[in-house]
């Protein structure tokens, strides 16, 4: 029987080997052994997810490939999913989160949502393609705290850029903070558009929104873009 840590291993290498029962049935096996459903995703079909990521840009896996893998990551997601024990404690704030336009790559972004909503924070998924102008719309209308972009392609960075020019120009940059990721992403991308903070992957998301929101605290629970 193996122990947590040998399960989350399991559990990345059946998304990294495009085993979507395998993923499903670790899973329920660690809903079983009473396993935190949180840390199994963050630490397991993440974790999987960021090998199949590192793979398809060093070319050994394509777009295919990568596909097989977010299926086995999701059958994964949804055994695990309903077993997430939400921060109820925490003083709940709003997330705008979206891919930019020009992009439909749309996983990072949809564990960022699933790890942010456990952690206590109300979300407004916009989905994928989404024109800079939606995002400050929506965050003005929804009254949110934070906005969230992500993106896989170099080409739609510079739609980041134009949602903090947009919040600018309707006045609202002082009340919504703007955090980002993404591959081609960086902190030195972020800092140079004017962003607030630069996330690598879903578990620093979820923290960068604690401290830009200030919900962070020495009981927060770390989450995994």
């Amino acid at each position: 029987m193996p122990n947590e840590k040998e399960l989350y291993g399991l559990l990345s290498d059946a998304v990294v080997g495009m085993d979507e029962d395998g993923a499903a049935s670790l899973s329920r096996r660690a809903v079983d052994e009473g396993v935190d459903a949180y840390e199994a995703i963050d630490q397991g079909l993440a974790d999987g997810m960021e090998r199949a990521g590192a793979l398809f840009e060093e070319e050994e896996y394509f777009i295919p490939e990568l596909l097989m893998c977010s299926d086995a990551m999701y059958a994964g997601l949804d055994v695990l999913r309903p077993h997430i024990k939400a921060d109820v404690g925490a003083d709940r704030r709003k997330v705008v989160i979206g891919v930019v336009e020009g992009d439909t790559h749309d996983i990072g972004k949809n564990l960022v949502k699933i790890m942010l909503e456990s952690s206590g924070f109300d979300i407004v998924d916009l989905g994928r393609d989404v024109p800079p102008a939606r995002f400050v719309e929506e965050a003005i209308s929804q009254k949110a705290d934070v906005i969230g972009l992500s993106t896989l392609m170099t080409t739609t960075m510079a739609g980041m850029r134009r949602v903090i020019e947009l919040l600018e120009e309707a006045g609202a940059r002082d009340r919504v903070k703007v955090m980002v990721g993404g591959g081609p992403v960086s902190k030195s991308f972020a800092d140079k558009i004017g962003a607030d903070g630069y996330s690598k992957n879903a578990a620093e998301a979820v923290r960068l929104a604690r401290e830009l929101t200030g919900t962070a605290g020495p009981e927060a629970r770390a989450a995994a873009f």
